[in-house]
C-alpha cells in the first residue's frame, strides 16, 4: 500500500479490503520479508496515463501497531519527465520532491534506486544520485519495510490529473528488482560501497517463496488490487490496471483519441494510449472540410500526432474526423471513426503577466489549471491568500495569493526567446530550512534549494529573471522540484526578447496571427500561414542565424482573412543556400512577426 498523505496533510487511514468491488482493478506485488535498511533497486517502465500512477517503495504494513513508515518512487503517469520522491513518518512536515527527468519515463526502462540508512535516505535515477534528505523525519524510518510495486488511480484530480476511464487498460513493466543490505564496514556496491548485495529478481516467474500479490484497497483508492493483474511474460512482470470486468495484461479495446486542438498552424490530435506510427502517420485517416492534410508525424510521446494542413484557415473547419488508427498491443486493436470538435487556439497577448494562485489583476491574468482547451496553467498545486505587507515590491498586491505545491507552470507560446521573471514571497515561515525548493525552465536548473527566509527574509518581495529563454516546441515549462514543505509562486512575467532579427514584438492580439510554416524542417520549399485583421500591404523577409537577410519578398495587398505563402528556399538573387535554422519575417503596416525554420537539402 502507498499514501495520499502527501497531499493532503493529513495520513490516509488504511483499510481492509471493500465490501463491494471498485469500478476498476489495480496490481501491487509486495515482498514477504521486511527489511531494515539497504539499496533498492528496480528498473522498470512507466505507464503513461492521466489519472494513474506506477511506484516502487516500501512501507510498513505493521501500521498503526508500529509507527507509519515509508520510502516512496512514484512515477505519475500525467507527466513525461518527472519522478517523485517522498519519506514518509508521522507528524512530519511535507518531504515530497519532484525530480526532472531528462527521458520520459513511459518510453523505455531506466533504474531508479533509493539507499535507506540510519540517518539518509538517498535517491538515484540510472545510476546517479539525484537527491539525498536527512533530519529527523529520517531518523523516524527506523521499522522494517516489504518492497512494493503497484499501479493504481487514485481519486485526486489536482495530484494526478483527471481520471477517464477510455485510458484503460494501463501496463506498467518492471525488469527486476535487487536488495543489498546496509553493511558499511564490509559491502561491494552503492555509495561507498556501505551496501552488500543479497538478491536480484529477474521476474522470469512467479517466486512464491519471496514475493506475494495483494487483494487489497484503501481510502482515496478508485481500484481493487488484483492478484490476477500481475502478470509475468518474456522476462518482464506487467502490473495491470483494468476495469472490473476484466484482468491481466489484454487489450481489446480501441484507441480513443482525447482531443484535437488547432494551434501554430497545425492540429495536435492526442490518443489515450501509444499508437502504431503506420497507422498515425496515414494521411488519409485524418478527414477535415475546407482544407486537406498534407502530413501526419507521430510526436515522440508516442500518442500525439501532429497534422500539416495544406490551407491554415481556422474559420473554414470546425471538426475532424479520424479513422483506422491501431495501437500497439498484439494483436491490435483499430478505431473505427472518430468524429470531434476541434478545440482553437487563442492566441496571448505578449509580455504575459499571471496572478498565480489569485484572480485577474490590472494586467495580470488570473490564475488556472492546466489542460487541453487553455494557453496556459499550472499542472498541481494549491491556491492561498494572506494578507501580510510586503516589502520591497512595486506592487504588493500580486503577493498576497499564491500557488503552492506546483509542479509544472506550462504557457503556450511561438518558439522564440523570452524573459522569464518569477515573483515570490514567504509569507508563513520566519526562520531558515521550513521551505526549499528548486526550479527549472525549459529543461535548465535556475535555481536550487531556494530558501526565501535565507535570501530575502518574510514577506519581502523576491524576483528571479532568467534571460535568453528559448522555446522551440511552442510551450514554455516552468519545473518546480520541493524540497522541504511546497514551492510557491505568487506571479509570473513573460517577455519576449528583443534581437537583431526581429528587431522589437508588438503585442500580438487574437485576432492576427502569423503561424509556423509546414513542413518544418523542409526540404526547397515550405507554406507560411497569416491571418489579417485588415486589408494590408505585406513582405516576407528571411534572415539567417546572424540577422543577415538571404530574401525578401515584396507579398504586396492583401486583404483581411487568411493566407498562406509559399517560399522557395534561395537567397536574393534565387541562388540556392545552405541547410540550417532561419528565421522568417512577416511585415505589414502595423505588425511584426518572427518565426524560425529549418532548412534541410
Amino acid at each position: 500500500m502507498t499514501k495520499l498523505g502527501i497531499k493532503t496533510a493529513v495520513l490516509l487511514l488504511v483499510c481492509i479490503t471493500a465490501a463491494t468491488a471498485k469500478e476498476y482493478r489495480g496490481a501491487e506485488y509486495r515482498t514477504k520479508q521486511t527489511f531494515r535498511y539497504g539499496r533498492f533497486e528496480v528498473r522498470m517502465q512507466s505507464a503513461q496515463r492521466e489519472g494513474m500512477l506506477s511506484s516502487f517503495f516500501t512501507y510498513n504494513d505493521n501500521y498503526p501497531a508500529t509507527p507509519w513508515n515509508e520510502i516512496d518512487i512514484e512515477i505519475l503517469g500525467r507527466y513525461s519527465d518527472d519522478v517523485q520522491f517522498n519519506p514518509i513518518t508521522p507528524g512530519t512536515v511535507n518531504h515530497e520532491v519532484h525530480y526532472q527527468t531528462p527521458f520520459n519515463p513511459s518510453q523505455a526502462f531506466h533504474v531508479y534506486a533509493f539507499e535507506w540508512t540510519p540517518t539518509t535516505v538517498a535517491w538515484f535515477v540510472d545510476g546517479k544520485e539525484v537527491h539525498r534528505q536527512t533530519g529527523d523525519h529520517i531518523l523516524a524510518l527506523a521499522h522494517p519495510q516489504k518492497i512494493m510495486m503497484n499501479v493504481w488511480n487514485p481519486g485526486y484530480p489536482t495530484w494526478v490529473g483527471e481520471w477517464n476511464p477510455k485510458v484503460l487498460p494501463a501496463f506498467a513493466l518492471y525488469d527486476w528488482v535487487s536488495y543489498s543490505s546496509y553493511q558499511p564496514d564490509s559491502g561491494d556496491v552503492g555509495t561507498n560501497n556501505d551496501f552488500k548485495f543479497q538478491w536480484k529478481d529477474e521476474f522470469n516467474t512467479f517466486d512464491t517463496s519471496r514475493w506475494a500479490k495483494a487483494s487489497h484497497t484503501w481510502n482515496g483508492n478508485q481500484c481493487d488490487m488484483y492478484p490476477d493483474n500481475v502478470v509475468f511474460k518474456d522476462g518482464v512482470m506487467i502490473l495491470c490496471l483494468t476495469t472490473n470486468t476484466t484482468s491481466g495484461y489484454y487489450d481489446g479495446t480501441e484507441p480513443w483519441v482525447e482531443y484535437a486542438r488547432a494551434e501554430f498552424g497545425k492540429i495536435n490530435v492526442h490518443y489515450s494510449e501509444e499508437v502504431d506510427a503506420v497507422s498515425a502517420e496515414t494521411v488519409s485517416n485524418y478527414i477535415l472540410s475546407g482544407t486537406s492534410v498534407t502530413s501526419a508525424t507521430l510526436l515522440p510521446d508516442s500518442q500525439t500526432v501532429q497534422l500539416q494542413l495544406s490551407v491554415y484557415d481556422t474559420s473554414s473547419f470546425t471538426n475532424l474526423i479520424v479513422v483506422n488508427t491501431k495501437d500497439r498491443f498484439v494483436p491490435p486493436n483499430s478505431l473505427i471513426v472518430r468524429n470531434l470538435m476541434i478545440n482553437k487556439q487563442k492566441p496571448l497577448r505578449l509580455p504575459l503577466k499571471i496572478n498565480c494562485g489569485g484572480p485577474a489583476y490590472a494586467d495580470y491574468v488570473a490564475d488556472q489549471e492546466w489542460s487541453p482547451t487553455v494557453e496556459y496553467g499550472h499542472r498541481d498545486g494549491q491556491s492561498f491568500t494572506n494578507s501580510a505587507s510586503i516589502v520591497g515590491a512595486s506592487d504588493a498586491t500580486i503577493y498576497y495569493s499564491a500557488i503552492k505545491n506546483p509542479v509544472e507552470y506550462l504557457v503556450r507560446v511561438p518558439n522564440g526567446t523570452y524573459e522569464v521573471e518569477l515573483q515570490m514571497a514567504e509569507t508563513v515561515f520566519s526562520s531558515v530550512g521550513n521551505r526549499i525548493f528548486s526550479v527549472a525552465v525549459e529543461n535548465t536548473l535556475v535555481v536550487e534549494n531556494l530558501d526565501l527566509i535565507s535570501v530575502a527574509g518574510k514577506n519581502t518581495a523576491h524576483q528571479i529573471v532568467m534571460k535568453n529563454v528559448v522555446v522551440t516546441d511552442e510551450c514554455l515549462d516552468i519545473h518546480f522540484m520541493a524540497v522541504v514543505n511546497y514551492a510557491l509562486m505568487n506571479g509570473i512575467i513573460i517577455r519576449p526578447v528583443e534581437t537583431s532579427i526581429n528587431g522589437r514584438w508588438e503585442s500580438r492580439t487574437p485576432e492576427w496571427e502569423v503561424s509556423q510554416n509546414y513542413p518544418n524542417p523542409f526540404n526547397g520549399s515550405t507554406n507560411i500561414p497569416v491571418t489579417t485583421v485588415e486589408d494590408d500591404n505585406l513582405t516576407l523577409r528571411v534572415f539567417d542565424t546572424l540577422g543577415r537577410i538571404v530574401s525578401e519578398i515584396p507579398i504586396g495587398f492583401v486583404p483581411k482573412g487568411s493566407h498562406q505563402f509559399s517560399w522557395q528556399a534561395g537567397d536574393l538573387n534565387g541562388k540556392p543556400i545552405a541547410s540550417g535554422p532561419y528565421y522568417y519575417a512577416i511585415e505589414g503596416s502595423n505588425f511584426r512577426s518572427v518565426k524560425k525554420m529549418l532548412l534541410v537539402q
